[in-house]
């Protein structure tokens, strides 16, 4: 296999898991909430800014990263209170929701700039050198994204599938009126469901900036990815859309050989128009 194919399959990879952790996170809040959150790809960067933020102040890379998904979940937590939570006793629909989320994203969007500035920014880390293998170089923060997305992945697992909570949150994604008639706290689950999220989305926008560059608008170009995910894998599913994820992230860095990396984004809707016109519902059964 050429060396050049393996190399983008490897950034695929990479890039793959951090569109996991987010599409997560999106596929959570669709499923359990029945919110199409637009914001989704603002929280990431504001995740990524605040790990800026605290690394800035001589604080390691790593509890930065905690420290900013702290930040993050406070933030959505926030939007619970001050919005989500009343659409929902209004029973709003859900084109009002979508049009609420696109302004939340801007006002999130707009407000990074004014604290931050619209400027590329990195993290203060030290430079590191690539492993080579066979020809092929794969960075150390490539690695290190990939073993903590993985982490990541298998904790939600045994969260969802081992856990009172995870079941409660399978139920209410089910059916949510009847999870409230069986006794489920159903306001937990939403608290349970901001909070792996709001972490999961956090991590993903560090280590995209600990891979690229920490840039105001860099939730933005990846919301498209996400939903594509999110929808390719089954509408709900966190499995669909991480298996999802993986395939468009991949994807997309090897289409780069033909088409150039302006056309990456229009490649997850592609794969995802493609998948749809056979399988209607996504590559894998919705909901959790």
């Amino acid at each position: 296999m050429d060396t050049q194919l393996i190399q983008l399959i490897v950034n695929g990879i990479a890039l793959g898991s951090i569109i996991a952790l987010a599409a997560v996170g999106l596929t959570l809040t669709y499923g359990i909430l029945r919110l199409s959150n637009f914001a989704h790809g603002d929280f990431l960067t504001l995740g990524a800014y605040l790990t800026l933020l605290v690394n800035a102040a001589g604080v390691n890379i790593w509890l930065s990263m905690i420290l900013a998904a702290v930040g993050t979940v406070a933030a959505m937590l926030l939007s619970e209170k001050l919005l989500w939570s009343k659409m929902r006793l209004i029973r709003a629909t859900s084109t009002t929701l979508i049009i609420i989320s696109i302004g939340l994203a801007l006002f999130l969007r707009n407000g990074i700039i004014l604290v931050w500035g619209g400027k590329n920014q990195n993290y203060n880390v030290p430079v590191t050198s690539a492993w080579e293998f066979f020809g092929i170089k794969v960075p150390q923060n490539q690695l290190l994204v990939l073993g903590l997305a993985v982490l990541a992945i298998v904790g939600l697992h045994y969260l969802l599938q081992n856990t009172k909570i995870g079941k409660a949150m399978r139920a209410v994604a089910d059916d949510l009126d009847l999870a409230r008639v069986s006794g489920i706290n159903v306001e937990q689950v939403i608290l349970w469901t901001w909070l792996i999220a709001g972490t999961l989305t956090s991590l993903g926008g560090s280590m995209y900036g600990l891979i690229t560059a920490v840039r105001p608008n860099m939730g933005w170009f990846l919301i498209l990815p996400l939903f594509a995910s999110v929808i390719l894998g089954g509408i709900g599913n966190p499995y669909g859309a991480i298996a999802a994820a993986f395939i468009i992230g991949i994807a997309q860095e090897v289409s780069t050989i033909w088409l150039g990396s302006q056309y990456k984004q229009g490649i997850a809707l592609l794969i995802m128009i493609l998948v749809l016109l056979i399988r209607p519902k996504g590559l894998f059964k919705g909901t959790i």
